[in-house]
């Protein structure tokens, strides 16, 4: 599974809030809460989120191995 939990610690840690997220840098609210629910996301939004908060990829996601994920 993938967690964005790490987004949040980063988010915080930024000047960015997901008002600002959403109302100056137009990210959709639906992407915020994809965001909030570990929902699959594309990876040119990631690429957009590092961007906007001067992060690496892993201050955003990370992979939590889970019982839950397709069986390959």
């Amino acid at each position: 599974m993938i967690s964005y939990n790490p987004f949040w610690t980063t988010l915080k840690k930024s000047s960015e809030t997901t008002y600002t997220l959403i109302n100056k840098h137009h990210i959709s609210s639906a992407t915020i809460d994809k965001l909030r629910n570990n929902k699959p996301m594309n990876t040119t939004t990631l690429n957009d989120l590092c961007r906007i908060l001067n992060c690496r990829l892993n201050d955003i996601a990370e992979y939590i191995p889970s019982d839950t994920d397709q069986t390959l």
